[in-house]
C-alpha cells in the first residue's frame, strides 16, 4: 500500500516565555530566524512586562531541521499551526515580519479560532506574484531555482520552484480576506524590498474594521531602529489592551 501522507515537518527549535495575557508570536522574514533585532526586542519586552511570548524558526532555518530549499510556503505555515497547537494556550497574537506577515494572514483566514490579533511588519503576501520579474519567474520555473542579491545580506537569496508554486497557490490579496480580529501594520514609506502601498490595499482588503496603518516616513524595509522597535512595542501593546 502506497503512503500518501504528507512528509513530517522538521524538528523546530524554539524560546518560550511563560507569561499572561494571549501569547505573542512572533514570523520572521524570507531568510531571516528568531534571533533578529525585532525577535528579541519583542522577548526583551515580554519578560519586562510579564507577558507570554514565543519565537520560533521555520523548518530549514535558524537552529531548527530541515534544509531550507526544501521548504515551502505551505510548510512553514503548518509550522506556525504546528508551534500554535503545541506551545500556546488559547488564542495568540500573531507579529509577522515580511513573509511573516503572509503565514499570519493565511493562518487568520483559515483558522480564526487561533487568532486574537495581528501585528504586521512590512507584511509581504503574495510577493511571488509581484515581487519577481518576468524573466525571473521564467528562470526559477526553468532552473528551478534563483538566486537574488538581497539589500540586507552578504549572500544571495535562494528561492526555488517548489517554493515560488505554494505561494503562488496560497496567495490572499485576489478576494477579500475574513479576517475579524484587531490588525495594526507598519510600514515604511522607504521600504526599497515591499513598496507600502501594499500594505496600504491589504488594510482594504481585511474585512475587520478595527485595522489602523502607521506609515514610517523614513523607514526601510527592516523597521528595526530604536524608534521602530517602540512604535512596534506599542503596536503589540495597542491590540493585547483590546482584547
Amino acid at each position: 500500500m502506497t503512503d500518501t501522507s504528507p512528509p513530517a515537518r522538521p524538528a523546530l527549535a524554539y524560546h518560550l516565555t511563560e507569561g499572561t495575557g494571549p501569547t505573542v508570536v512572533f514570523l520572521p522574514g524570507y531568510g531571516s530566524d528568531m534571533e533578529g533585532t525585532k525577535a528579541l526586542a519583542l522577548e526583551a519586552w515580554a519578560k519586562r512586562t510579564g507577558h507570554a511570548y514565543l519565537r520560533f524558526d521555520y523548518g530549514g532555518c535558524g537552529q531548527s531541521a530541515g534544509a531550507f530549499e526544501e521548504q515551502t510556503l505551505a510548510g512553514w505555515r503548518d509550522d506556525v499551526l504546528a508551534m500554535l497547537d503545541q506551545l500556546v494556550e488559547g488564542p495568540a497574537v500573531l507579529v509577522g515580519s515580511s513573509l511573516g506577515g503572509w503565514l499570519m494572514l493565511l493562518v487568520a483566514r483559515d483558522h480564526p479560532e487561533k487568532v486574537a490579533a495581528l501585528v504586521g511588519i512590512a507584511p509581504a503576501p503574495d510577493f511571488t506574484d509581484w515581487g519577481f520579474t518576468v524573466d525571473e519567474k521564467l528562470q526559477i520555473l526553468s532552473e528551478g531555482r534563483l538566486e537574488k542579491v538581497g539589500r540586507y545580506a552578504d549572500l544571495p537569496m535562494v528561492y526555488t520552484r517548489a517554493f515560488w508554486q505554494s505561494g503562488e497557490a496560497n496567495r490572499v490579496l485576489f478576494s477579500g480576506l475574513p479576517i475579524d480580529v484587531p490588525v495594526r501594520l507598519l510600514h515604511g514609506m522607504a521600504d526599497a524590498e515591499v513598496p507600502a502601498n501594499r500594505t496600504i490595499r491589504l488594510a482594504e482588503v481585511i474585512r475587520s474594521a478595527k485595522v489602523q496603518v502607521t506609515l514610517i516616513k523614513d523607514g526601510d524595509h527592516r523597521l528595526s531602529r530604536e524608534a521602530d522597535l517602540a512604535l512596534l512595542i506599542a503596536a503589540v501593546e495597542d491590540v493585547t489592551r483590546a482584547l
